[in-house]
Formats: C-alpha cells, sequence, structure tokens
C-alpha cells in the first residue's frame, strides 16, 4: 500500500526513523532532499546490497513526482521485498503541503 505526503510528513516531523529512499538524481537530491537514503533510479539494480537490511521492513520510496519511485517500488517488489510503499505525488506534492 503507497503512502501519502500527509501521512509521511507526519512521520517525519516527529522524527520516526524510517527506512527512506529517495530514488532521483543527485542534483535533485542537492536541491532539496527529506532525510532519505539518495539511490538514484538508474543505479538501483546495481545498489540492491546496500538495502539488503530493508528486505522485510517497511521501505519508503520517493522521487519528485512518484513515478521513478513507482518504478523502483515494482523492481523492489520483485527483488521479494515485502513492504514496499510509494510516496504519492512524490516531493511536488509534499511541497504543496504547508
Amino acid at each position: 500500500m503507497d503512502i501519502t505526503v500527509e501521512e509521511l510528513k507526519e512521520r517525519l516531523d516527529k522524527g520516526e526513523a524510517l527506512n527512506f529512499l529517495d530514488v532521483r538524481e543527485d542534483y535533485e537530491y542537492e536541491e532539496q532532499n527529506l532525510g532519505a537514503k539518495l539511490i538514484p533510479l538508474g543505479e538501483l539494480p546495481d545498489r540492491m546490497d546496500e538495502l539488503a537490511d530493508w528486505k522485510d521492513k517497511e521501505v519508503i520510496v520517493h522521487c519528485r513526482s512518484g513515478a521513478r519511485s513507482g518504478r523502483a517500488k515494482a523492481f523492489m517488489e520483485g527483488q521479494g521485498f515485502t513492504n514496499v510503499r510509494n510516496v504519492l505525488g512524490g516531493i511536488l506534492a509534499y511541497n504543496e503541503l504547508d
């Protein structure tokens, strides 16, 4: 099940420790990041070992609009991840919350 930006913001504001993945590019991450681990979508297949500890845990994935993170979610599920949640609307929707 995916996650709304409202739920994400609430959990971040509480300081909750999340398995949080950003699949945007480096330059996008430098402009704004929400504290997630950065692995650009194109590098994800080669860097899955970095996420091995998250395999059976909730993983929240975001990007700019929700499209790349949706692809990342599908890929990760294909790799055996059991609880991957895409941030609906991505950072664009998150920025509209305030």
